[in-house]
């Protein structure tokens, strides 16, 4: 079945193909200039610093819903090893198996494609078995470090958690702003909290992935005209799941991703945030999210720290 119309008008609409270069492989993370990054460290006031990953854990978010998406597998290979001789220093050692996108990640530009290309036109094919992504891989995110603004349209709304059919609209979108006291501008990194993951952290992984509310399919218009480098949230899937759109399945990730060019990150826990933010009554802090630099992958796992 083939992308209908209405998303092909949208996918016109918030193109960014060739705006950086033909060589291009950030996108929208060209947004962050130093003069970005400089006016992102002068909202530091307190220095509050707040963790935003979820544990790596064999029991983690994952149950299934997405083939091949495993929970981390960690195993000790070397336990208080004296490898250099009887009683010289001991050595313990791990190792791990995980989907890269199995708990708070980044999704890369070449995570999803449609019609047969990734972002800037490039073709989908040049990701392969092997090599993995040719272009846009999360390698190429060196670092990233901007102005967060938290749009926590759960608590604008006055509600700890969206209900699951919930699609998060701009409209949701302008009045967390509003409800923030905070306007979101160019290089800004989003992060929009449903409060679905107070769901995973009371242990309830099934509930916590399906169904869920997310993003809808207009809000990458939005994040278009303010010219945001990046979007996370608080949700397994991201954008709305079942989609609102009935058999227009992930159309949002086809946007950001391969339209837009727009680094989007999943499962990030926001709940402390919300609270320091409501207390502390600002919603724009300094945010460190750099992805751990997988050559070829899709996707990795990212430590956020919000500092306030």
């Amino acid at each position: 079945m083939s992308l209908p119309a209405e998303f092909h008008e949208i996918a016109k609409r918030v193109n960014n193909w060739g705006r950086w270069g033909a060589d291009d492989e950030l996108g929208t993370l060209n947004l962050i200039t130093d003069a970005v990054v400089r006016e992102a460290v002068a909202t530091v006031r307190t220095g509050h610093r707040i963790p935003l990953a979820l544990p790596l854990r064999q029991d983690g978010v994952q149950s299934g819903l997405i083939p091949g998406r495993i929970n981390p597998l960690h195993t000790m290979v070397q336990i208080n090893q004296e490898i250099f001789g009887p009683a010289t220093v001991a050595t313990s050692d791990d190792t791990v198996t995980m989907g890269l996108q199995a708990a708070t990640h980044w999704d890369a530009l070449p995570h999803v494609s449609h019609s047969g290309k990734i972002y800037n036109g490039r073709p989908a094919d040049t990701i392969t078995a092997h090599a993995g992504a040719r272009f846009s891989s999360i390698a190429a995110v060196e670092h990233l470090v901007s102005r967060g603004v938290l749009l926590d349209v759960a608590r604008a709304r006055g509600v700890d958690r969206l209900p699951g059919d919930h699609a998060v609209t701009p409209e949701d979108l302008a009045a967390a702003e509003e409800f923030g006291g905070v306007r979101v501008r160019a290089g800004d990194i989003v992060l929009v909290r449903t409060g679905q993951m107070r769901l995973a952290l009371a242990g309830d992984r099934d509930a916590y992935g399906y169904p869920s509310p997310g993003l809808s399919v207009r809000t990458p218009e939005w994040f278009h005209a303010r010219d945001v480098a990046a979007v996370a949230n608080d949700t397994l899937t991201f954008e709305i799941f079942p989609p609102e759109i009935a058999d227009l399945w992930l159309p949002v990730h086809a946007l950001h991703l391969v339209e837009m060019g727009l680094l989007q990150g999943q499962n990030w826990n926001l709940e402390a945030l919300s609270t320091a933010c409501a207390e502390e009554g600002r919603y724009a802090f300094l945010l460190t999210a750099a992805p751990e630099p997988f050559a070829g992958a899709t996707g990795s796992p990212v430590a956020p720290v919000a500092v306030l």
